[in-house]
């Protein structure tokens, strides 16, 4: 069209061109009036560059096309497809813009641009990320002894926590003589040896891990149960016939089955604890922090009373997820500490005890 359009241009000139540069003007050009010599020239010398012009086309159109093919490229701007996918509209093709410049500059307008259209539909800006608690519990709330946090919230902070306020064999519990079942029953057949371990402040008390090769057991009620842990509550979570302690050490065992028995060591101000003693000399520092004890220094049978009758009953974890089924053995006779002993835990743990929970008609086995 374009060349159509040039050859038009030379009628008031003289006679038009075909495309090989022959004339065959079908009737005279109409009388014009006299051109400028100047201007002559200039049409003339306009007419043969064109003819050159579409003589090299025609000569390499006949190379691709076949003889006397005549070739005309036209050079089209290209063709803007349409995405798809999120960059299917402007907004989005925007958003895109956007981010790609965020990434060049995250400072630069372009950056903040993003984040604010990314906060504006409900999406975390790119950059932006959670932070755990100090505990390392992403996203929710840490279980505390007291406050908006405390035992009576523990049911409602997390699905699997719901036990905790749902379940109904719960401890620790308080055992009055008047309710127990008093008979005959086995007793304790507890083998604990020196071992190894090391203590850790957990966050809400101090807890010592035995050494996996520990040969420390208890057996009861036909099955045998490896001692895996033990840890301390200030006050003592038990009551025994109104009657409150100052701190119990729990001792956790665990059997083939993968069921656990609790054996509770009531404990009084008085003469200290060697083991305790021991314990404490390797006490944590800080949250996490642990602290390796020499092989064969703990010997729980330090721990232990003489007297080791006891008060049976199905409970639970006393702390969440709060799981039931545990068996517990509370020793009837307690241990003592030193006042300086219980003063050194309490100034780390204030009050780490769950108040006693409802017995709901659960029966409590008594060893006379």
């Amino acid at each position: 069209m374009i060349l159509g359009c040039s050859l038009g241009l030379l009628s008031a000139t003289g006679h038009a061109a075909d495309a090989h540069g022959s004339d065959h003007s079908a009737k005279p050009a109409p009388k014009a009036a006299p051109a400028a010599g100047a201007d002559k020239a200039a049409a003339n010398d306009l007419a043969s560059r064109i003819r050159e012009g579409v003589d090299r086309n025609n000569q390499a159109g006949k190379g691709a096309k076949g003889e006397g093919a005549t070739v005309i490229e036209v050079r089209m701007p290209k063709a803007v497809t349409k995405p798809s996918g999120a960059l299917a509209n402007p907004v989005d093709s925007r958003r895109a813009a956007s981010t790609e410049a965020a990434h060049r500059e995250p400072n630069s307008r372009e950056a903040l641009r993003a984040k604010a259209m990314a906060m504006a539909n409900g999406e975390k800006a790119e950059g932006h990320e959670e932070k755990e608690d100090t505990h390392g519990h992403h996203g929710s709330a840490h279980w505390e002894y007291e406050g908006v946090n405390g035992p009576a919230a523990w049911g409602k902070m997390q699905p699997e926590f719901s036990t905790c306020s749902l379940g109904r064999r719960q401890s620790p519990i308080h055992i009055l003589d008047s309710d127990t079942l008093v008979g005959p029953a086995e007793p304790l057949q507890v083998r604990y040896m020196p071992s190894g371990g090391s203590v850790v402040n957990n966050g809400h008390t101090l807890q010592v891990d035995l050494d996996p090769a520990s040969p420390n057991t208890l057996t009861v009620r036909g099955s045998t149960y490896k001692l895996i842990q033990f840890h301390f509550h200030h006050p003592a979570e038990e009551k025994v016939n109104y009657k409150g302690f100052s701190m119990v050490a729990h001792l956790v065992h665990r059997n083939d089955q993968n069921q656990l028995a609790v054996v509770a060591v009531l404990m009084d101000p008085g003469p200290p604890s060697p083991l305790i003693n021991k314990v404490w000399t390797y006490m944590p520092l800080d949250t996490q922090d642990r602290v390796q004890v020499p092989p064969g220094s703990i010997n729980l049978s330090e721990l232990l009373p003489q007297d080791t009758r006891y008060y049976q009953f199905l409970g639970s974890l006393t702390t969440p997820p709060c799981t039931e089924g545990v068996l517990w053995m509370v020793l009837k006779t307690p241990m003592t500490l030193s006042t300086e002993q219980l003063r050194l835990f309490a100034k780390l743990f204030p009050n780490n005890a769950r108040p006693t929970q409802p017995l709901n008609g659960r029966v409590v086995r008594e060893v006379p």
